[in-house]
């Protein structure tokens, strides 16, 4: 009999129960009490949304992030936070966010906040992960608290439970030195704390553990590989079954490394390695498992059930009791519900699977293969009817965009002039001065904003009512900016939800869900657009708002919009095609909006790359063909303009320093970058590399409600002086501002302007 199981499920709740019941905590609105027990809640209901499968996911469920839970289940926590003596969960938000909530700062050295913990891209996710620091003095000390809490919940519920934590390497390998030490030196500290730990799990009768190594699918030098073999070999005489696991993409040459390391199964991930399942189910041991990532677990588009079987049937001939099926990888990446969806477009719908839908595709297959197709006759016909609709649709294809796509040539990507030239031009027309300041676009989403953006939808708010409340707003955000004495202003993105479903709605070939929400990290959830068909824009998208707000100033006003490669990494993609071809349509119809921007006067136009490097392949020898794809689009949709025209770019909470050149191949005439909280490491790619433009890096971290001073953002620009010529630098926050208060908002601005105004007298 095949076994079922399941990676990991979203933490989130149907509703984002998790979002609002933490920030009601970290307001004071709701006690620990009460988070504590809306997380058993969630935690007992995911439980029992996944009960018939042979093995469910324990220890996925997090507060914030399941790799600060690492953290502190290894005891690795920061120094800074190393003398908090009140309640754990407290310690645990001061790391993830700078601070807990309003009446847990007990401490005169916490009342005011303390550093958070960097935080940066889970592999090529959307989902960000709470960095781990290590110095060469770095001890472990085990806490087996969050992980045995979850254990006895689901005992007490009756869950078939599987642990997931993860692996020694991978949680090496994700964290930071700040130091000059060598992570994998930690590796003979660690090891008997993980020991340790698979030692509690078999005291509370767990069969199976899933140890999650996804660096296995990355290009490993020779020490980390042969730091596998030594770790693993530290867990031969464990009292627990290992499931090792490993997603997001091929093994390739750790292939047979993984398949000769000492554990019991090993997950590979179907959906991106599929050449590689039969391999693997040949090279590993005659008593190994092998679990198969048959669904993907990162998009929401139904599997192609017959397709799969085919696939899957001669396998589960082969192996028999030693194949498990599963999705590709954790579900954290898909919303939860599709039963929900009672808005969405009927026949959009029809193409989709959610969360719940994929486990029901897992036990649908694992009924085929142990007791034949017979048994799923009509769900097979069901699913072969809407795989077929969605091929043959005439709403997925479009003649005339694929016509638009054919007359790409090299000069649609080229400037006029080269940045030199056009600093010039920029100079004159926008009289700015030394370290212009500047925001990064968005302002508060406030209560008055969601609640008339909620009233337009339900239709209880007329288009000029509607028209009038985001007016009203823009006027307020243009007003404080020139209290404040911003350089270049914004217009508040008051009528957007978010950046890039904004953009979706507007453009053909997408469709949106209700309650398709995501986890992007914390409480931040995202809710990506559908991009299901070839794209094309039917009409202006910002003109008006952006012309009202510069009508409200003197002062230069940015155009605000999202770059297509962020449009695409940011969306539920359709698989149908490459994604090439997709952001080169989504190319096509920024460029015709950076354009009328230009002609109703606008001077100054972002475009926003935040998810740039994450869609980086991560494998490098991908690298070149990605990123050339992805600075041409850039290029295409942003420099059409003249010369007169500035072109800004942004990018955040990326590792970036590795592809800097690609990153100058944009040619954007500023780029905004996210640096608080590494500290102005990533400001390192500028030892190496003569960055040709203007650049802003980020002195506002703008994901925790700490206020920097004055001090710090001089001392910050300081540093960035050192790599970079005064006259190129701007000061700007790392981030949009939507998801702050203005209460925090007004005093970090004035902070900001008043260094600016400091540096420039220096």
């Amino acid at each position: 009999m095949v076994t079922t199981h399941n990676l990991g499920f979203p933490r989130i709740g149907a509703k984002r129960e998790l979002k609002f019941g933490l920030e009601r905590y970290w307001k004071a609105e709701a006690s620990r009490d009460e988070l504590k027990a809306l997380g058993a809640d969630l935690r007992a209901r995911n439980w029992a949304s996944q009960a018939s499968l042979d093995l469910v996911p324990v220890g996925d469920f997090s507060f914030y992030d399941q790799v600060l839970d690492m953290s502190f289940t290894l005891g690795n926590l920061p120094e800074r936070v190393q003398g908090f003596h009140g309640d754990k969960l407290d310690n645990y938000f001061r790391v993830a966010r700078g601070r807990s909530a309003q009446g847990a700062e007990e401490h005169a050295a916490c009342c005011g906040g303390v550093a958070a913990g960097e935080m940066t891209k889970w592999f090529d996710t959307n989902y960000h992960y709470i960095v781990p620091e290590f110095t060469a003095d770095t001890q472990f000390n085990l806490d087996t608290s969050h992980l045995l809490e979850q254990l006895r919940e689901a005992r007490a519920q009756g869950v078939k439970a599987k642990p997931v934590i993860i692996g020694p390497l991978t949680y090496l390998w994700l964290g930071k030195a700040k130091d000059d030490s060598d992570k994998l030196a930690l590796l003979p500290r660690i090891m008997p704390v993980y020991r340790a730990l698979l030692d509690y799990c078999r005291v509370m009768d767990v069969e199976w553990v899933q140890i999650d190594e996804p660096i296995l699918v990355t290009e490993l030098d020779p020490a980390w590989r042969a730091a596998f073999a030594t770790a693993y070999e530290g867990f031969e005489e464990r009292s627990v079954k290992l499931l090792l696991t490993t997603y997001f993409g091929p093994l390739k040459e750790n292939l047979d490394l993984a398949c000769a390391l000492p554990v019991d199964g090993l997950h590979i991930d179907g959906i991106n390695a599929r050449e590689e399942v039969a391999l693997a189910a040949r090279k590993l041991p005659e008593q190994s498992v092998l679990s198969v990532g048959a669904i993907n677990g990162r998009n929401i588009w139904k599997t192609d059930l017959t397709a799969t079987l085919e696939w899957l049937e001669p396998l589960a001939k082969q192996l028999g009791e030693r194949l498990w099926i599963a999705p590709s990888c954790s579900l954290l990446h898909v919303p939860v519900d599709l039963a929900s969806e009672e808005k969405l477009d009927p026949e959009i719908r029809s193409w989709l699977a959610f969360a719940l839908q994929k486990l029901d595709e897992v036990k649908l297959l694992a009924t085929a293969l142990n007791e034949g197709r017979d048994k799923i006759a009509a769900e097979l016909a069901a699913n072969a009817a809407a795989i077929a609709a969605r091929r043959d649709s005439p709403r997925v294809n479009n003649p005339a965009v694929k016509a638009a796509l054919a007359r790409i040539d090299a000069k649609l990507g080229h400037r006029q002039n080269g940045y030199a030239e056009r600093a010039a031009k920029q100079a004159a027309i926008l009289k700015l001065p030394a370290y212009p300041t500047t925001t990064i676009g968005s302002f508060p989403q406030t209560a008055e904003i969601r609640q008339a953006r909620s009233q337009f939808k339900s239709g209880a708010l007329d288009h000029a009512g509607y028209r009038v409340a985001m007016r009203a707003e823009i006027e307020r955000s243009v007003r404080e900016q020139e209290k404040l004495g911003l350089d270049v202003l914004v217009h508040g993105e008051a009528e957007r939800n978010d950046m890039v479903e904004y953009f979706g709605e507007q453009l053909d070939g997408y469709a949106f869900s209700q309650f398709g929400w995501v986890q992007s990290y914390g409480s931040r959830c995202v809710k990506p657009p559908i991009l299901f068909g070839d794209i094309s824009r039917p009409k202006a998208m910002t003109v008006e708002w952006i012309t009202y707000a510069q009508s409200l100033t003197n002062r230069p006003m940015k155009g605000m919009l999202t770059g297509p490669v962020t449009i695409l990494n940011w969306s539920f993609v359709r698989d149908d095609q490459p994604r090439s071809v997709s952001c080169y349509q989504l190319a096509l119809a920024i460029r015709e909006e950076v354009l009328d921007l230009e002609k109703a006067g606008v001077r100054v136009v972002q475009i926003d790359e935040a998810a740039l490097r994450e869609g980086l392949p991560l494998r490098r020898s991908q690298w070149t063909e990605y990123l050339g794809w992805a600075v041409e689009s850039f290029r295409i949709a942003a420099n059409g303009v003249q010369d007169e025209t500035q072109i800004h770019t942004h990018m955040c909470y990326s590792e970036f320093n590795d592809i800097i050149a690609s990153i100058a191949d944009m040619d954007a005439d500023v780029i905004t970058i996210e640096t608080s909280r590494s500290d102005m490491e990533l400001l390192d790619a500028f030892d190496n590399f003569r960055y040709p433009n203007d650049i802003g890096p980020g002195v506002y971290d703008i994901h925790s409600p700490n206020i920097p001073s004055e001090a710090h953002i001089v001392q910050l620009m300081q540093k960035a002086a050192e790599r970079i010529p005064a006259q190129r630098l701007w000061v700007n926050p790392d981030c949009g501002l939507k998801t702050r208060q203005w209460a925090e908002v007004i005093p970090a601005l004035t902070n900001m302007v008043a260094a600016a105004k400091t540096l420039r007298a220096q």
